[in-house]
């Protein structure tokens, strides 16, 4: 059985009573099989989304073979995984072995196989391809937690500022605006003095998802610093950021926040600016220097509210 339950495989051959027969014989392993007729179509299925990462191809095929097939999978980029591959093979000199894996081919079989070895070397296949899986995942585990907010679980102070100098960025390339907002938690220092912290980190979770559901997905919330968040919204010209603005404002306001027996009412505070460049950015400390005094009048005119803080341009 292959490692983590049905594992898909691709058979590639020419013969259609040896396809089937592969088949059935890879169906009683518990595979999922996926078959081509010849390399050419390999490639495709192989390359294509989803595809299988785990492939036996037979050596010689019309079109495109299985040296030739090994070549053309191991020259392109996958998103989808390393693909191991298992060159059947009637050739038994050791110049064609060697031929084979170095076209790229992972292992060989000679034909005519058996099913006690064929299942030994797809099985180590599979312990190869999920051990190159593991380490995707710690990677990408690791990436998480460098770049996210580890209460919040939106993007960090880091993230999202280098994030932001690359929008403010893409906008002059672009020529097109992108708006600024930056939340404040109204009173939320009475939120930890009242109820304790605990309960405060429930408030800071809570409002980081919904702010993440008030905006679209290509837009970009993260966590400027204690009970402050900045969120990029791309393509957003000054026309509807008042809108967008107060939206994103209203979807923290409108219903209480539970933790355990307690709800409690929260509002934000909210400065917005667009930025619309022609011919030069401007840099992100005035950006943010504007989107701050904009949410140091919401505060000051009373909270709940959005103000905002104008347009930057450089033209």
């Amino acid at each position: 059985m292959p490692a983590g339950g049905a594992m898909k495989i691709l058979v590639a051959d020419d013969d259609a009573v040896s396809r089937l027969l592969m088949q059935r014989t890879l169906q009683k392993f518990g595979y999922e099989v996926v078959l081509a007729e010849n390399g050419r179509v390999a490639a495709e299925i192989l390359t294509g989304a989803d595809g299988p990462r785990l492939a036996l191809i037979d050596w010689m095929m019309p079109v495109l073979d299985g040296p030739g097939l090994c070549k053309e999978i191991r020259s392109q980029h996958r998103e989808g995984g390393y693909i191991y591959i298992v060159l059947l093979t009637s050739k038994q000199d050791s110049e064609d072995i060697v031929a084979g894996l170095e076209a790229g081919a992972d292992d060989y079989l000679t034909k005519p196989c058996q099913p006690g070895e064929l299942k030994a070397r797809l099985h180590t296949g599979c312990r190869i391809l999920s051990l190159e899986q593991k380490l995707v995942d710690a990677r990408e585990e690791m990436r998480y937690r460098a770049t996210h907010d580890a209460l919040t679980a939106v993007l960090n102070r880091a993230s999202i500022l280098s994030l932001m100098r690359d929008e403010l960025d893409r906008s002059v390339r672009d020529n097109k605006p992108i708006s600024l907002l930056l939340c404040d938690l109204d009173h939320f220092k009475q939120v930890n003095d009242s109820h304790g912290h605990p309960v405060g980190d429930v408030v800071l979770r809570e409002v980081a998802k919904r702010l993440v559901s008030a905006v679209r997905s290509n837009d970009a919330v993260g966590r400027y610093g204690g009970e402050e968040f900045l969120i990029l919204l791309r393509d957003c010209n000054q026309l509807t950021l008042a809108m967008r603005s107060d939206h994103i404002r209203a979807a923290i306001a409108a219903t209480p926040i539970v933790a355990g027996s307690i709800a409690q009412s929260i509002t934000i505070s909210v400065g917005a600016v667009t930025c619309e460049f022609e011919d030069a950015g401007v840099s992100i400390e005035r950006s943010l220097a504007l989107v701050d005094a904009a949410l140091y009048r919401a505060k000051a005119e009373g909270r709940n509210r959005s103000v905002l803080g104008g347009m930057l341009t450089t033209t």
